[in-house]
């Protein structure tokens, strides 16, 4: 018997400190399991065979759904929280006026910055594809 596709499939760069710490957290509050995590940097990922853009993938945090809407940036996150019931009131936050327009500013913002944050080292990486830069000139 097959088990139900996950509600969501995060794309998230393992090799940001920073984006694996906020990973780490919410995934510890994915008691249900209903999220598959799923690392950009790894050995064998594929953009195009996840129907993903290769470059905007790296700059930006993607989430697709089960029923294959695809969501960037802020609205990543906030599928997340509105997935996992401990979040919810994140994702509230996040319905209220302003408060969406406020976080894209500020992502945007972190986007541009983060091609120059340190990277981890991948002791498994045999291919390219896990050591790939961040594109810098993130529109």
């Amino acid at each position: 018997m097959n088990s139900p596709s996950p509600a969501l499939r995060v794309y998230f760069d393992g090799l940001c400190p920073l984006c694996s710490r906020e990973i780490d957290h919410y995934r510890s509050r994915d008691l249900a399991r209903a999220i598959e995590w799923v690392d950009i940097t790894a050995p064998g990922f594929d953009a195009l065979k996840e129907g993903l853009d290769p470059v905007r993938v790296h700059q930006w945090f993607h989430v697709r759904d089960r029923e294959g809407r695809l969501y960037v940036g802020v609205e990543a996150f906030v599928q997340i929280w509105a997935t996992i019931p401990s979040l919810h009131l994140w994702k509230s936050l996040s319905d209220l006026p302003g408060a969406r327009a406020a976080m894209r500013a500020g992502y945007a913002l972190f986007a541009k910055i983060r091609p120059w944050l340190p990277r981890r080292k991948r002791a498994d990486c045999d291919t390219g594809a896990c050591s790939r830069e961040i594109p810098r000139d993130v529109k």
